[in-house]
């Protein structure tokens, strides 16, 4: 996959924790997070003590092996699991200070998401389900960012259309255009295009790439494929729930260098 050159790094200077500002703005952060399933002997640590800076305007991605923790990294990051110990903050919002009702709140209006599966109801058609967070808040959606959006993704003459009457590509093409819709602070999509053929694939990461350097959304994006990776400016590898390197404006033979390290380790 040919990638389009981009800036070769991601500073990620920490901000003190008295708030000064001591480098570039952070999207989110994960604060020594552990997440630990059961207790006692048959207890499972899928984080230990895990912690990352995202800056805003930056496309990271997460790599590991199977059960390395990447998902549930993911899922902690977006508010859609708890944490055993450790902080998640969106901007300067922690996600252990809110109410569920408060979480809820955050994830539609400051977070967007991108699954495998692309998520998109059936009975609406592809504009509706774009716009689908906007009408569950009660607001309508900008007009001038909706059609931002739209035309970024390519999808103006597929607005009438529901999900059954589009390729896998273009329901995962709306299924982004829904998570832009609120212009979230972060993007979490996790395996994007393991449901899309190559091609399909291929477009979907320009797009995600796009929407980083056009419309300066902030992207973190769970893969195992490195030339998915490749794509990003920084790639994450975890093993057994632990940060074990980072690589910084990856290509694909680079990302498969450290994959091939890592499992000889």
């Amino acid at each position: 996959m040919a990638v389009s050159e981009r800036p070769s790094a991601l500073t990620t200077t920490t901000p003190r924790l008295d708030g000064t500002p001591s480098g570039p703005r952070l999207a989110a952060r994960a604060v020594h997070v552990h997440k630990i399933y059961g207790v006692g002997d048959t207890s499972v640590t899928a984080l230990g003590d895990v912690s990352l800076d995202f800056v805003a305007g930056g496309f990271t991605a997460i790599m590991g092996p199977s059960g390395s923790g990447k998902s549930t990294l993911l899922h902690c990051l977006a508010g859609l699991d708890t944490l055993t110990s450790g902080q998640v903050l969106i901007g300067d919002t922690d996600l252990a200070s809110l109410t569920d009702r408060q979480r809820t709140i955050l994830r539609r209006d400051r977070l967007g998401f991108v699954f495998q599966s692309f998520n998109l109801l059936p009975t609406l058609t592809a504009e509706e389900n774009i716009t689908l967070p906007a009408d569950l808040a009660g607001r309508d959606p900008d007009s001038e960012w909706l059609a931002t959006v739209v035309a970024k993704l390519h999808l103006e003459d597929r607005l009438r259309h529901r999900p059954a009457e589009l390729s896998g590509g273009q329901q995962q093409r709306v299924a982004v255009a829904r998570a832009l819709i609120s212009r979230p602070e972060v993007v979490f999509a996790d395996e994007p295009t393991g449901a899309l053929d190559s091609k399909a694939g291929s477009e979907l990461l320009h797009f995600l790439r796009s929407v980083v350097d056009d419309l300066g959304q902030t992207v973190v994006m769970v893969t195992h494929d490195p030339g998915a990776a490749a794509y990003a400016d920084r790639v994450v590898f975890l093993v057994d729930g632990a940060i074990v390197e980072e690589l910084v404006a990856p290509t694909r033979e680079t990302v498969l260098d450290v994959m091939g390290r890592l499992g000889d380790e």
